[in-house]
């Protein structure tokens, strides 16, 4: 009896994060309510609050049900790699195609970047990105700074901001495909924009200013 209450604790929990997708997919994470996720799994608020004690509990666990795009590409640990631009361009191309192999990470992917505002309720969740953001920025910053060693770039590449920049190529190219999945084929495409993507910085990455160079 113990076993199958936990089983359909379980059960219910996993209700209530599906509802939760299509109500803050439908609504936004800011404008739908506790009641209207209740509503949609079938099951009292009090049955949700026995699982998630906010919103904000409720959103991280639906983001940690399915590994984002970035997440899933680039790895923290930073490692001496043979071919450094080459390593940025696999994660980029991970990244890309991970988006398009999952109906659950595309829609968890819209709610968390077209379907949220970052409200004082969510301030917990918009922290935790940030450091997510930051931790990919050192993560590619470690490899551009490999290809400057190895030749591939210049030495007065500003790899802090080609790092802002492949961020928000990648982000930008994710955003855009998941508000209009017709107008291109992102898996068809992702790898000749990410070849484009890398020629242009290897033909005019950022630069350093003069001063920065020399110390």
């Amino acid at each position: 009896m113990a076993r199958r209450t936990k089983e359909e604790a379980l059960e219910t929990r996993e209700q209530v994060l599906d509802a939760a997708e299509q109500v803050f997919l439908q609504r936004g994470v800011g404008h739908a309510s506790l009641a209207e996720v209740a509503d949609a799994a079938g099951v009292t608020r009090g049955a949700i609050y026995h699982h998630f004690a906010s919103k904000a509990e409720l959103f991280e666990a639906m983001l940690a049900r399915a590994e984002m795009p970035i997440d899933a590409a680039f790895d923290t640990a930073q490692v001496l790699v043979a071919d450094p631009l080459g390593a940025v361009r696999e994660t980029a191309l991970k990244a890309l195609l991970h988006l398009t192999s999952c109906a659950r990470v595309r829609t968890i992917f819209e709610v968390a970047f077209l379907r949220c505002e970052y409200t004082d309720e969510l301030a917990p969740v918009e922290q935790r990105h940030l450091q997510e953001r930051e931790q990919y920025l050192s993560y590619c910053g470690g490899l551009l700074e490999q290809a400057v060693v190895q030749g591939q770039l210049p030495a007065d590449t500003d790899t802090r901001l080609a790092s802002h920049l492949l961020y928000g190529f990648i982000g930008g190219l994710m955003r855009d495909w998941v508000q209009a999945p017709a107008s291109f084929d992102l898996k068809t495409a992702a790898p000749q924009m990410v070849d484009l993507f890398l020629a242009g910085l290897r033909a005019a990455p950022p630069r350093r200013a003069p001063q920065e160079s020399a110390q």
